[in-house]
């Protein structure tokens, strides 16, 4: 198991990076740009990334997304679907709207509510990111300090599970909101993606989980 550090890097294509951004003036965008937009913030304690997703960066987003959908079906498991959600503690000083995320340990606490308060609801169970350019900001040090315990990241094809222990994630080789589930086929089923249909990538996923979970003869 390793640990990840990682660290923060010069903008890139998509992204803009601006510094010594206060709180209140990161709340004043937020709300003067509204919920209907094409880009997304993270905030991290005065450092504000402005990020405009790429085609390359949602299809594979869109695809794991959906492999969760599979997952928490067909093991029967209910999930909340936060997607981009805004997560923002002003007591932290830190923000940020994941490629996509789920309830899923936490699902009946957040069930019903129509607004999330990280000061006193809980962080999404998952959270998924999708690199394909640097990010300025370090997101993972901002959902550890949420309290997320788990992050799937997938950067340029290279999918990893993080889980978080300690303050600190730890690359491990199973999910652990879906322990079936291990790394390397999420990483084979991206890499299918390539060459097969999604419709047929989807379902021939739906047939390997339901393989893992067949009772025994």
């Amino acid at each position: 198991m390793t640990t990840t550090t990682p660290k923060t890097k010069p903008p890139t294509e998509g992204r803009v990076l601006l510094q010594n951004i206060t709180w209140e003036t990161y709340e004043r965008l937020l709300n003067e740009i509204g919920d209907h937009r094409n880009i997304r913030l993270h905030y991290d304690r005065g450092l504000l990334e402005i990020m405009t997703p790429l085609f390359e960066h949602e299809n594979p987003k869109e695809l794991i997304s959906a492999l969760v959908g599979v997952l928490a079906e067909e093991l029967n498991i209910e999930i909340i679907r936060a997607g981009s959600t805004t997560l923002k503690n002003p007591d932290l000083a830190r923000a940020s709207e994941p490629d996509s995320s789920f309830y899923i340990q936490n699902e009946s606490s957040i069930k019903g509510k129509r607004r999330l308060d990280l000061k006193t609801d809980p962080p999404p169970d998952l959270v998924i990111e999708v690199d394909v350019t640097s990010s300025s900001i370090d997101r993972e040090g901002i959902y550890a300090a949420m309290g997320v315990p788990e992050i799937w990241r997938c950067d340029r094809g290279v999918v990893q599970f993080l889980q978080l222990r300690s303050g600190n994630y730890v690359e491990t080789g199973h999910s652990l909101a879906f322990p079936v589930l291990p790394v390397t086929e999420v990483a084979k089923f991206l890499e299918q993606s390539q060459t097969v249909g999604e419709t047929t990538l989807i379902r021939t996923f739906r047939a390997w989980v339901r393989e893992q979970i067949k009772p025994e003869a």
